[in-house]
């Protein structure tokens, strides 16, 4: 009975990562999709995607991978751990809801969200950039702390790796959206022109998306051992 309760906490942990996993995948894959339809291009950053008729795309697929970070309890503080993986995944999430609900800056004059009536129009913008920072140095973290420690060589690779992708993709989003929000004149149209905040985001989405579906088959490999124990056992 112990080792059932086990292999279906294994599974429910499963279900969240793998989750996890199929919203990071799919979130950017979608905006390019929906924008290259409805628009003809692609926004300047996904960001830019809440002020088009992708919004709810946008802010729902975010708060629903919040609610799951929330949700995940992971493993608690080992031996030299700043925060264990239930804090992380808790300010990872909070973050994502602040990344949804804070809009950066609009192109055109809207109506105010609520949150923007809150802060303040001017002001929504730089919880939405301290927010996506949080959330993206949060899944950094994950990568090439967390995930690893249990990991066996190769996953272990993958994760460095989706890990790094994510700090090289946030150093991108900060240094391209320096640029569009303060450049001008050719720098400028690069950035935006190309989408290059976009499609740093979207790799470092990506990134995150790949790691969690990854640690969603190492759980199912930890359930196929302890079946094949519990078997051994028994005979």
């Amino acid at each position: 009975m112990v080792e059932k309760h086990r292999q279906d906490m294994v599974l429910s942990y499963h279900r969240v990562r793998t989750a996890l996993g199929i919203l990071g995948m799919a979130l950017p894959l979608v905006l390019i999709i929906g924008g290259l339809m409805d628009y003809r291009r692609i926004e300047p950053s996904i960001s830019d995607f809440y002020h088009t008729t992708y919004r709810d795309i946008f802010v729902g697929t975010l708060c629903a991978i919040g609610v799951f970070l929330i949700c995940y309890r992971g493993y608690g503080r080992r031996e030299g751990d700043v925060i264990d993986d239930d804090w992380l995944g808790t300010i990872a999430g909070v973050s994502a809801f602040g990344v949804a609900l804070f809009p950066n800056e609009s192109p055109t004059d809207q109506i105010a969200t609520m949150t923007q009536n809150i802060v303040g129009i001017g002001t929504s913008p730089m919880f939405h950039y301290a927010s996506a920072l949080i959330f993206f140095a949060c899944l950094a973290v994950f990568c090439l702390v967390k995930f690893p420690r249990t990991a066996n060589p190769g996953r272990r690779q993958i994760y460095l790796a989706c890990g790094w992708i994510i700090i090289l993709s946030l150093i991108g989003i900060a240094a391209a959206s320096a640029v569009k929000i303060l450049g001008a004149g050719p720098a400028r149209d690069i950035v935006v022109g190309y989408g290059l905040v976009f499609w740093f985001e979207a790799i470092g989405i990506w990134a995150f998306g790949l790691s969690w579906l990854v640690k969603g088959k190492a759980d199912l490999a930890l359930i196929r051992m302890a079946r094949r124990n519990a078997g051994t056992e028994m005979g």
